[in-house]
C-alpha cells in the first residue's frame, strides 16, 4: 500500500527529507538539551522501521534474496523511501548520545539484521536486499550528519546568564 503511494507520488520521499533535515536543524540543540526525550523518541522512531520491515505480508516470495547496488533517487521511489525510514532513528539516537558515529553504525548493523531476518524467516513474506541496506544506511548516514551539525550548533550557543550578571567581568 505506502509503495502505490509513493509510486503515484513520487516527490513525497524527497518532501519528507527535507522536512526531517529542517526539523533536525531547528530542533537539534533544544533536544540536545533533553538527552533523555531524545532516547525516548529515537525508540519510538523505530516503531515504523518494524513495522515497515518485519510486519509479515501476505505475497509469494519469488526470490529470497537479491544482491545489487543501486544508489536511491527521487526515481526510485522504494529505495528513497527506505532512506527516509532511517533517517530520524539515526539523529535521534546520535542527538540523545551525541554520538554521530556511533548512531551510524548502529543503524547500518539494525538495517543488515533486518535484512538478515527477511531471509531467514519465510513465514513474514519479505525478501532481503542489499540495496534496502545501502539505503538505509545512507539515511543513517544522513541522519547522522544532520546530528552532528546540531550537536555543534548546541554547543557553539551562548550559554545563558543570570539576570544582572556583566559577561564582561
Amino acid at each position: 500500500m505506502i509503495s502505490t503511494v509513493l509510486v503515484a507520488h513520487p516527490w513525497l520521499s524527497p518532501a519528507a527529507l527535507v522536512v526531517l533535515v529542517v526539523a533536525g536543524w531547528l530542533a537539534g540543540p533544544w533536544l540536545a538539551d533533553r538527552p533523555r526525550l531524545a532516547a525516548v523518541l529515537a525508540a519510538l522512531s523505530l516503531v515504523p522501521v518494524a513495522l515497515l520491515t518485519l510486519a509479515p505480508v501476505d505475497r509469494e516470495l519469488f526470490a529470497r534474496c537479491t544482491v545489487g547496488w543501486a544508489l536511491p533517487t527521487p526515481g526510485r521511489v522504494e529505495l528513497m523511501a527506505n532512506v527516509v525510514l532511517f533517517v530520524p532513528p539515526a539523529y535521534l539516537a546520535a542527538v540523545a548520545l551525541r554520538r554521530p558515529a556511533l548512531a551510524l553504525l548502529a543503524g547500518s548493523a539494525m538495517s543488515a539484521t533486518i535484512e538478515v531476518v527477511q531471509a531467514l524467516v519465510p513465514a513474514i513474506g519479505r525478501s532481503c536486499d542489499t540495496n534496502d541496506w545501502l539505503s538505509n544506511t545512507i539515511g543513517a548516514a544522513g541522519g547522522a550528519l544532520l546530528a552532528a551539525v546540531a550537536l555543534r550548533r548546541w554547543r557553539r550557543r551562548p550559554q545563558a546568564r543570570p539576570i544582572g550578571t556583566n559577561p564582561d567581568s
